[in-house]
């Protein structure tokens, strides 16, 4: 059975898809970073030029050291004890090339998912949103994954996204590759000509 029907009827369109950029912060780029991906310099170009193509409606996620300590976080910041930081620590800032992608806010979050109720409340309930950033499989990941599930139309540019390997990179397409005509797998090439129609 073809997917190509599903495929075309989730791409966005100008008038009302998002792009939610998710975590472009030195932890998860810079290649000093225990959780830096080898891949996100080269991705930069390609989410810049999505930025632009989508103009105000782009969002900007980070990924904060904030959760609660006597939850499984914990666990989590015991195992990644690098990472157990204020949230001030430039650590956790925007790259340069991030900074300005979006004249909103970021939104600052303490999971790996972004999707909720702040998220949604700047999107609408059943946008179409277009995925961006890193990790893919983690971060982005989870995004979308949820993302689905509150009933958003997600679209990944998945050569705008940066995986922690190339191995893991692919494997999260290919789970997320699974939930058609909820998210669909694209590129930033497909994403900008749709938009510029």
């Amino acid at each position: 059975m073809s997917e190509a029907p599903h495929q075309a009827a989730e791409q966005p369109e100008r008038e009302d898809a998002w792009l939610v950029v998710i975590d472009p912060q030195h932890i998860f780029a810079s290649p000093d970073s225990a959780w830096g991906s080898p891949f996100f310099a080269e991705t930069m170009p390609r989410i810049r030029s999505l930025a632009d193509a989508f103009g105000d409606r782009v969002i900007v996620t980070r990924w904060m050291p904030t959760a609660d300590r006597s939850t499984s976080w914990g666990d989590y910041f015991a195992a990644w004890p690098f990472a157990d930081r204020p949230a001030t620590d430039p650590l956790y800032d925007l790259v340069p090339e991030a900074a300005a992608l979006s004249p909103l806010p970021t939104l600052d979050l303490p999971t790996f998912g972004k999707w909720g109720p702040a998220l949604e409340e700047i999107v609408g309930r059943g946008a179409r949103v277009v995925l961006a950033g890193v990790s893919t499989d983690c971060c982005v990941l989870s995004t979308a994954l949820a993302a689905a599930d509150a009933g958003a139309r997600v679209t990944l540019a998945a050569d705008a996204c940066a995986g922690s390997t190339a191995e893991n990179h692919a494997a999260a397409l290919h789970v997320m590759g699974l939930y058609p005509p909820q998210i669909t797998v694209s590129d930033t090439a497909t994403v900008a000509g749709m938009l510029a129609h």
